[in-house]
């Protein structure tokens, strides 16, 4: 009997052990089980960044040949070809500067900077400078349309209009190419006596032939002014010229 029950406690140690070893067994199970699941997760993450770089770069590409494109659209089109190279550039580089063009085409206000300034070593004497701004070669009259008087007037009929040189003949009109002046000089007090002192302004409009009076500008002369009989002279292409042609005001 004691026989019996010493193998019967070995038997339920035996069953005990196996019981343990299977839950051991399952624990070592669960922990290959996290690792191989950690490992899948190690592999999807990487999985998912190479996924995520590629997607990435397929967007960078995406990104790049779109930002490609709309330069090239910005260097050729807008850029290169038509506002640089051929619209721009090219009228700029093609403009008319013939003689012949200035006869027929009249100059715009719009393409014309106006400057008048003491005449240096004259105390009388103010230069009329007309520039051509534009691309093209255009037409003036003979000489300014110039008057004298009161800034702050509100009639204008008693201003005063100089003198200028008669016998006018020849081409229709003083041509003058792009980026050059036209120059005309007036005296206001060839003789230097006493004026009249209540002109403080210069009206002048750069074609009286074919320009609106609304495109007349108004210079101020100071205060100290003294204007008596003024002479006007044609328009010229330098100083010295222009004041010869003044000198020759009044005369027929």
């Amino acid at each position: 009997m004691r026989t019996i029950r010493t193998r019967k406690h070995t038997a339920a140690l035996g069953a005990v052990t196996a019981v343990l070893a299977l839950a051991l067994t399952a624990c070592s199970g669960d922990d290959t089980g996290t690792k191989s699941a950690g490992k899948a997760g190690d592999a999807a993450t990487v999985a998912s960044s190479t996924d995520t770089s590629k997607s990435g770069d397929a967007a960078k590409t995406a990104d790049g040949s779109k930002t490609g494109g709309t330069a090239q659209n910005t260097g050729a089109t807008k850029t290169g070809t038509s506002n640089t190279g051929t619209s721009k550039g090219g009228s700029a580089a093609s403009g008319n500067t013939s003689d012949s063009y200035a006869y027929k085409h009249p100059c715009k206000a719009g393409d014309l900077s106006v400057r008048v300034y003491a005449r240096e070593g004259s105390a009388t004497q103010h230069v009329i400078e007309i520039n051509n701004t534009g691309a093209n070669s255009c037409g003036l009259s003979y000489f300014p349309r110039v008057s004298l008087g009161a800034a702050k007037a509100s009639d204008h009929s008693k201003d005063i209009i100089p003198a200028v040189p008669g016998g006018l003949g020849g081409a229709p009109a003083y041509p003058v190419k792009p980026k050059t002046a036209a120059i005309a000089v007036i005296d206001l007090n060839p003789s230097g006596a006493n004026g009249v002192t209540w002109i403080d302004e210069m009206n002048v409009l750069a074609d009286g032939d074919h320009m609106p009076n609304a495109d007349t500008q108004n210079f101020p002369l100071g205060p100290d002014v003294k204007v008596l009989d003024p002479k006007l002279g044609l328009y010229r292409s330098t100083v010295a010229d222009a004041v010869r042609s003044m000198q020759s005001a009044g005369k027929s």
